[in-house]
Formats: structure tokens, C-alpha cells, sequence
């Protein structure tokens, strides 16, 4: 027990060291925090009529938000799988980020759902009225905060057996990692089933709705580490490969090209039947009545996944300059085609035929920023602290005065090769 508090202490104290660079994004991040903290608070107040949300739009920004990042979430496991299932040893220093990225992504997304409750002190009404097994909102509650259980658990283990200087027990985490691959598909395709689920809200209702999630995810989430990584070589002394980053380009090209494909069955699906159910999609694409609000944005969407699946097929993306535009391209492109590109058209028109168009107001805006800020702030630290103790740097033996183990890199799973 010494020496676990030893060890949350010593990750207490990495988490405020650094240089002038890194106390000026974790200040940046703080701040943003807390303007978003204060715009919830008015929220909070004043109810959900500060935001651009209505009796006919009830799901905007917050639910938008929270679908991407459950995607973000799930991608962790594309660098599970090829490590502990094909054992791909070039992941195999990496796949610690993706468990940690996890983390930080479901604390958001459920900070999402926090947010999206017009009275948050009644969230105990879900657990009071359990449906279980029929309710889909019930099903996703248990896939979020056991997703959540899963990486603690095997984030935590594993940078504890570094710290300590000794090889992990494998049946106390590889168990998990299998369990996690699977859950890590299960909490978007549950959240795409809460959605296809919902019988007056034709946009939604297409059996490829899961399929798609599933691709973009396993897009937008290893381009987000692609980028991470390449942070973390140039700001740490952790050695990251390019065969690594090589690795997961592979896996963002695969990815887009099927999300690519997937797209183009459903614009087929609901273009060329032409009923009238094809309402949402064509208010979404081509404008409704003269109402237009998201066509720019669907179209921009489009064209970024486009150029950056383009970019991921031609060689010029093996130099890091042009594998980062593209990235951030996917990453940019997806978060409007699943966010607000897959939310808002559903609402619109409404069951009853009307038009009513959303639009996030301020405050919205600002407590979404301040989400992510949150979020990244999470991550920022949980990278933080791991690097220096998977390093070896940071160890409880070296804490009390005694040198470093003499291996300390093989102290830590994300160094095994067995």
C-alpha cells in the first residue's frame, strides 16, 4: 500500500513538471476548461434555452460531440489488436497512447451526455428504471462506463508494473485487452443501434448506420494518435518508429477508403428510391425548401475525407509532412459527416413536417470547447506521467535513493516482445 501511494504521488508530481512550453498548453487548456465550466453553469441556471436546441431539434453540438468521440474511443483498439492478436511488434511501443486516448475520450463523451441533460440531478431516474435488456440508452450506459472500467484497469496495471520494475502478471491484463478489443466494438456499434432504433426518424434507419461508425472510428482514431505520437517523440526522450506511424497509416487508409464506400450506399439508398423518406438526406446535401444551413459543411466534409483518403493512397504520404495534413484532414472531415452531418438532418424535417433549422448559440460553443479542453487536458497529463516511468525513468526504486532497475524498459508490457 506504500508504495502504491508512493506511486500516485510521484504521478501527482510529474503532472506539474515541465518546460515553459508545456505550462503554457496546460494553462491554455485550464482556461478554456473553465470558460466552458462557467458557460454550463448559465446553462445549468437557465436551462437548455440558452442553447440553440428545440422541441423539434432536441439533439445538437453535445450529442454530435459525444457520437465522434465514442468512435475515438473505440479506435484504441486498432492498436490492441494487430499487437496482442497479430503481434506486430512496431505498435508494440505505442499501444499504451490508445488505452490512455480511451480514457480521455470516454470521460468526455460521458461529460457530453452530463451536459445534453436538461436536469442532470435526475440522472438517477436511468438507473431507477433499469429496461434492461429492451432499453438501447440502458445498453450504452453499460458499454461507456464499463469501457471505461476496462482501460483504467489496464492503463493503470501496466504503468504500476513499470513503476515498480517488474514484469506484469499477464493473466491480470491480457484477459482484459480481449475484452477490451470486443467492448471497444460494442460501445459504438450500441451507440449506432440507439439510434437506428428509432423508428420516426427514417434518416437513421439503415442497417450500414454501424458498419459506418465503425469505419470512421477506426479512421479519424488512429490519424488522432498519428499525430499524438510524433508530439510525444519531438517533446519526450520516448522513442517512437516510423515504422509505427507507418503502421497506422495503413490502417486510416483502409479505413477511409471502406468509410468512403459506405457513404456512397447510403447516398445511393436514399437518392435513388426516391420516396419520401429521402427528406433529411436531401436537406442535408442539396438544401430543403430553402433551407440550407448544413450543405456547406456536409460538402466541405466530403471533400477533406476525399482529399485525405487521396493523400493516404499515394506514396507522398510517407513523408510526416504530408501524412499530417492528412490526417488532420480525416480527422476534421469525420467529426462533421458523424457529428453534425449525422445528428441534426434527422430532426429535419420533423414527423409533423416542419423546418425548423439549429444552430449552436454561444454557449453551446463554449462548453464544447471547454470538453475538449478538458479532455485533452487528461490526456495531456496521462502521457505526461506514463512516458518517464515506462521509460524507466521515474521508478519506486529510484525514488527512495537506489539506481534505476537495469532493465527497465523490459519492466514494461509496451517494451515486450513475447
Amino acid at each position: 500500500m506504500k508504495r502504491y501511494f508512493a506511486f500516485l504521488w510521484d504521478c501527482f508530481r510529474l503532472s506539474f513538471v515541465g518546460d515553459w512550453r508545456y505550462h503554457l498548453w496546460m494553462t491554455a487548456l485550464t482556461l478554456v476548461a473553465l470558460t466552458g465550466l462557467y458557460a454550463y453553469c448559465q446553462q445549468l441556471v437557465h436551462g437548455l434555452v440558452t442553447t440553440g436546441m428545440t422541441d423539434q431539434v432536441s439533439w445538437g453540438m453535445y450529442i454530435a460531440n459525444f457520437t465522434y468521440l465514442v468512435g475515438l474511443a473505440a479506435a484504441a483498439a486498432m492498436l490492441v489488436i494487430p499487437v496482442y492478436v497479430y503481434r506486430n511488434l512496431h505498435l508494440h511501443d505505442v499501444v499504451i497512447f490508445g488505452e490512455l486516448l480511451a480514457v480521455s475520450v470516454i470521460l468526455m463523451c460521458l461529460l457530453f451526455v452530463t451536459v445534453d441533460l436538461g436536469r442532470p440531478d435526475r440522472f438517477h431516474h436511468l438507473l431507477l428504471r433499469f429496461n434492461f435488456p429492451m432499453s438501447m440508452l440502458t445498453w450504452d450506459v453499460i458499454a461507456l462506463n464499463g469501457y471505461l472500467l476496462l482501460n483504467l484497469h489496464i492503463c493503470g496495471y501496466l504503468i504500476y508494473c513499470a513503476y515498480c520494475g517488474r514484469r506484469p502478471a499477464k493473466k491480470f491484463y491480457i484477459p482484459f485487452v480481449f475484452v477490451a478489443i470486443a467492448w471497444a466494438i460494442s460501445i459504438h456499434t450500441v451507440t449506432a443501434f440507439l439510434y437506428v432504433g428509432l423508428g420516426g426518424r427514417p434518416f437513421w434507419n439503415s442497417a450500414i448506420i454501424a458498419p459506418r461508425f465503425l469505419a470512421s472510428a477506426f479512421a479519424a482514431g488512429p490519424a488522432f494518435i498519428i499525430l499524438t505520437l510524433q508530439v510525444v517523440r519531438r517533446f519526450t526522450r520516448h522513442q517512437v518508429s516510423d515504422d509505427a506511424l507507418f503502421t497506422l497509416r495503413r490502417i486510416v487508409q483502409v479505413a477511409l477508403l471502406i468509410n468512403l464506400f459506405l457513404l456512397l450506399c447510403e447516398l445511393f439508398t436514399e437518392f435513388y428510391a426516391d420516396t419520401r423518406h429521402v427528406a433529411s438526406a436531401q436537406y442535408l446535401f442539396l438544401g430543403l425548401h430553402g433551407r440550407n444551413a448544413l450543405v456547406p459543411w456536409i460538402w466541405t466534409a466530403i471533400a477533406m475525407n476525399v482529399v485525405a483518403t487521396t493523400l493516404f493512397m499515394l506514396p507522398a504520404s510517407r513523408a510526416l509532412p504530408t501524412l499530417n495534413v492528412a490526417c488532420v484532414l480525416a480527422i476534421v472531415g469525420i467529426w462533421i459527416e458523424k457529428g453534425m452531418g449525422l445528428i441534426v438532418p434527422a430532426f429535419i424535417p420533423t414527423p409533423l413536417g416542419e423546418l425548423v433549422e439549429y444552430a449552436p448559440t454561444l454557449h453551446e460553443t463554449l462548453i464544447c470547447f471547454g470538453i475538449w479542453a478538458f479532455g485533452l487536458l487528461v490526456y495531456t497529463i496521462l502521457v505526461r506521467v506514463s512516458v518517464p516511468v515506462l521509460a524507466g525513468q521515474v521508478t519506486y526504486a529510484h525514488r527512495w535513493g537506489s539506481p534505476p532497475p537495469a532493465s527497465s524498459a523490459a519492466a514494461s508490457p509496451a517494451f515486450e516482445k513475447g
